[in-house]
């Protein structure tokens, strides 16, 4: 039912999901002013084992055409930096900057057209990176790989979508979900599909990642409000709606949904997660093989409210160990340690 691409950006068996180097863990990051929601991510993305293997291979920057800003340049230019860096910390300017240069470059090109010289900088206060306001780490997560993504596709490329879905980055954090809806009137079964490159999953009530799951692929009743429009009945009409991972992506990342969706309060409760996942009964197919996963970052918010508070990360870094990252601090830990968190981000991979 998935139209298959007409073209592949990139070619999936030149991914290496194993280190292909091995090394003590890189520098921590500074928090110039409220980052630490930027440094986890930068720090998660640059212990993602294929991705960094990739960007230190320098095979995006040697044929990178682009102008100006590109989201892939910048990471390839941080990995190496953290990695090869014989500094405790070192200051994430560049990101920041190479960031708010794009966001101006927006404002200029597509909000702001007409408005030219210092006055275009005063709307930077609504962007999404500005340092001195606390931001979200998933928002910044989503932010990254989509801005990492359009990064890889040619401009001049008129590709289909499935085509376009074809990147490194879709490649390494892309998979699909199906929406399996059944007519209650006529029990014809219609399946729909929709890439992701995350899952965020309601924690409500929930004290394990297994029974988040559980919750995510169960069947709900379209009715009332939600009726579904059949196209053999010709009608909106009731159905069951069941969702399930049709593809498992190499690294699954997951969000555990703290904020209250009634009230908005940050639900606190620790959220039970394994060393291990098997994914397969979250799947199209759950009497098939096992789909089994690692874990290998995890990112945990501090705070009473979503809208404060500190985010800090726990990394498997390259040669096996783990290590608790908050801002310039980077201390080596065990894994018993890394399970016990309050866990807001989960990082896993095949």
């Amino acid at each position: 039912g998935m139209t298959p691409p007409k073209k592949t950006s990139f070619s999936p068996d030149k991914i290496c999901m194993d280190w292909r180097q091995k090394r003590r863990p890189g520098a921590g990051l500074y928090n110039l002013g409220s980052t630490c929601y930027l440094n986890v991510i930068l720090q998660c993305l640059t212990y993602t084992a294929p991705l960094t293997n990739y960007l230190l291979s320098r095979q995006h920057s040697r044929f990178c055409h682009r102008q100006g800003f590109c989201m892939m340049c910048i990471m390839e230019a941080h990995v190496r930096k953290v990695l090869y860096s014989s500094a405790v910390a070192i200051r994430p300017r560049a990101v920041i900057r190479d960031l708010k240069r794009k966001q101006l470059q927006v404002l200029r090109e597509v909000f702001f057209p007409s408005v030219r010289g210092e006055l275009l900088t005063s709307f930077l206060d609504i962007g999404e990176f500005k340092p001195d306001v606390p931001g979200d780490a998933y928002e910044f997560l989503r932010c990254t790989l989509n801005a990492m993504h359009r990064a890889c596709l040619s401009r001049s490329s008129n590709s289909d979508s499935s085509s376009q879905e074809t990147t490194i980055i879709h490649e390494i954090f892309g998979g699909f979900l199906r929406s399996r809806v059944t007519c209650l009137s006529c029990k014809t079964v219609f399946d729909f599909y929709k890439v992701f490159l995350d899952v965020l999953l309601k924690i409500k009530g929930t004290l394990s990642l297994s029974t988040a799951l559980e919750g995510f692929v169960k069947p709900r009743q379209m009715d009332g409000k939600k009726l579904f429009k059949c196209s053999k009945c010709k009608k909106k009409v009731a159905a069951s709606k069941m969702v399930t991972v049709h593809h498992a992506p190499r690294v699954l990342t997951m969000c555990l949904g703290r904020a209250d969706e009634q009230t908005s309060r940050k639900l606190s409760q620790v959220v039970e997660y394994p060393e291990y996942l098997d994914l397969r009964p979250y799947t199209s197919d759950p009497g098939g093989e096992p789909v089994l996963y690692s874990l290998y970052a995890v990112v945990v918010h501090a705070g009473h409210t979503c809208l404060g508070g500190h985010f800090f990360c726990y990394t498997k870094v390259s040669n096996g160990q783990w290590y608790k990252m908050n801002d310039v601090s980077v201390e080596s830990c065990g894994i018993h340690t890394v399970l016990e968190q309050q866990a807001y981000l989960l990082f896993y991979a095949r």
